[in-house]
């Protein structure tokens, strides 16, 4: 029988999304398929701070055999142990509407601790009860988690010697990491990184791609091609002709500005968590790590020139705009149609964009590097297995667009035009069954009560990433409430006395846990060695 094996897989693009490829699929296939990755050295890297969400280290690193210490060391990588939303409820920076909780200002965090469980419901269905029957003021994030106060101390999520006692993210540096995962796949799996810049991309008799042709006059031959080539799409939007279908009347946001800032960590402690801070025409992320944060602010074109937003930004953090070392961004936002098309796989930029107001970016990566080798063909190319690859990365796009589009639609926040437009953008029709469910005091999705649950199954959690518990956090954060609290938990009387000692005890936690855990400043400087 002739052998149809897949033997030879192109990577086009280095960067974050390449040499993951590289060394995801290089350990995922093994050593019977050559990863070749063809790296083009003058185009510029687009990161400057990458936030990430809490699976990353299980589906990714642990995968690979890399122990969380030794990345962490390589890419000077922070803890993250949610989202800080700042002025999403009022203008300015906060301090136009103060809150009686954490640092005063008006904010709200989405967070990555797990949501207690009681009597078969999330704690949020008590508080939503308390809180519509006028019982409680405690806003939703400081009732029901543990995280808020020592998020506010700035506290580590791990003990000095170790210990983890909550769910958390991470922070590292995207200039960081592309290097070191370039050394492992090419030292740990002999992947063959070649530096040229790609010319032609050859095409054969049945519309597959044969070969990459590159400047240096290399022909470099494939059976499999992943495209890893930026918002440019060269394979998958230039040689396959996929249209990208573009999401503008979901998502405002088109372009962003972005740089790094010097902290004096000493001085004033990392912070345990991505900022998103509301501005006039989008929004600004800060993402901590020792020594400097990386900050952007991502806004609208269609409301703001770039000149104002670059002001803007620059006016928030103190920098001069004339000399501060700024990367202008544009990009597009949406998906292709079709992820994988013939012999092509389009992953990260090339594949899909969202504004990276929930860190979905590096999540997409690995996501669909994981769906691509549980779909993994051979030289034939089933159908099949394509279409079930493309619906999967369809709906973990739409879902996640659909939930980041939650945060504009409903944010009370309308003091400029761009925040004004956001509440008329049209909700998908799913999006819109979830705000009924919530508004109906059902859960959206069944949250995950334990981390064992939590990464038992990569594919359960695929389908279910957004749960009960994110959106309780966006929707109750920006005073978006239930209708009514569940009908056949308000009944019982005697279930919602007996929560009343679960919410006792996340208060006695949270003071024990500030008398105890060392600062994030302090545990980054163990584990950095600094």
């Amino acid at each position: 029988m002739e052998d149809r094996r897949i033997k030879k897989v192109v990577v086009l693009g280095g960067g974050t999304a390449g040499w993951m490829a590289a060394a995801y699929l290089g350990k995922a296939l093994g050593p019977g398929v050559t990863i070749t990755v063809l790296e083009a050295p003058s185009i510029p890297k687009i990161g400057v701070g990458e936030a990430t969400v809490p699976n990353l280290h299980k589906t990714f690193f642990e995968f690979l055999g890399i122990a969380e210490e030794d990345w962490m060391r390589e890419c000077n990588a922070s803890y993250k142990m949610g989202i800080k939303f700042t002025n999403w409820r009022t203008p300015g920076r906060g301090e136009a509407n103060p809150r009686p909780y954490g640092d005063g200002t008006d904010h709200y965090y989405h967070l990555f601790g797990l949501l207690p469980n009681h009597e078969n419901h999330p704690l949020s269905h008590y508080w939503a009860h308390k809180k519509l029957g006028g019982q409680t003021d405690e806003p939703f994030d400081y009732a029901c988690y543990r995280e808020p106060p020592i998020m506010d101390a700035k506290l580590s999520p791990r003990f000095m010697d170790g210990t983890k006692w909550t769910n958390y993210a991470w922070h590292f540096d995207t200039n960081l990491i592309s290097p070191f995962l370039r050394k492992w796949a090419t030292t740990n799996q002999g992947a063959i990184h070649i530096q040229d810049l790609m010319t032609e991309a050859v095409i054969d008799q049945r519309g597959n791609i044969s070969a990459l042709k590159t400047e240096g006059g290399l022909t470099i031959e494939g059976d499999l091609f992943i495209d890893c080539s930026g918002f440019r799409g060269l394979l998958i939007n230039q040689a396959m002709k996929e249209p990208f279908l573009d999401m503008s009347d979901h998502l405002l946001n088109d372009s962003a500005v972005a740089t790094q800032v010097p902290h004096d960590d000493a001085a004033n402690g990392v912070e345990p968590y991505t900022s998103s801070i509301a501005m006039s025409s989008g929004w600004a992320w800060k993402i901590p790590m020792l020594g400097r944060f990386g900050t952007g602010y991502v806004f609208s074109s269609r409301f703001q020139s770039r000149d104002d937003a670059t002001l803007e930004f620059c006016t928030m953090w103190g920098l001069d705009p004339e000399t501060a070392n700024l990367n202008q961004i544009k990009f597009r936002v949406g998906r292709n149609r079709r992820a994988w098309v013939k012999n092509v796989v389009s992953i990260g930029l090339a594949s899909c964009f969202l504004e990276p107001l929930e860190s979905t970016g590096i999540y997409f990566v690995y996501a669909a590097l994981y769906q691509l080798a549980k779909y993994f063909p051979d030289k034939n190319f089933d159908s099949v297995l394509q279409d079930r690859f493309n619906a999967e990365i369809e709906t973990m796009f739409d879902d996640s667009r659909d939930f980041v589009q939650g945060h504009f639609s409903f944010a009370p926040r309308n003091d400029t035009a761009f925040w004004q437009a956001c509440k008329e953008l049209r909700l998908a029709d799913d999006f819109q069954e979830k705000v009924r469910m919530y508004k109906a005091g059902l859960a959206v999705n069944m949250p995950i009560t334990d981390e064992s649950t939590y990464y038992a199954n990569f594919d359960a959690e695929f389908r279910n990433f957004w749960n009960n518990s994110n959106y309780y956090c966006i929707f109750a954060g920006l005073d978006y409430l239930p209708d009514h609290s569940l009908p056949a938990l308000a009944a019982r009387q005697d279930v919602l006395d007996s929560a009343e000692p679960v919410f006792a005890q996340i208060k006695q936690t949270q003071k024990e846990l500030l008398t105890t855990l060392p600062s994030t400043y302090e545990y980054l400087k163990q584990l950095h060695g600094k």
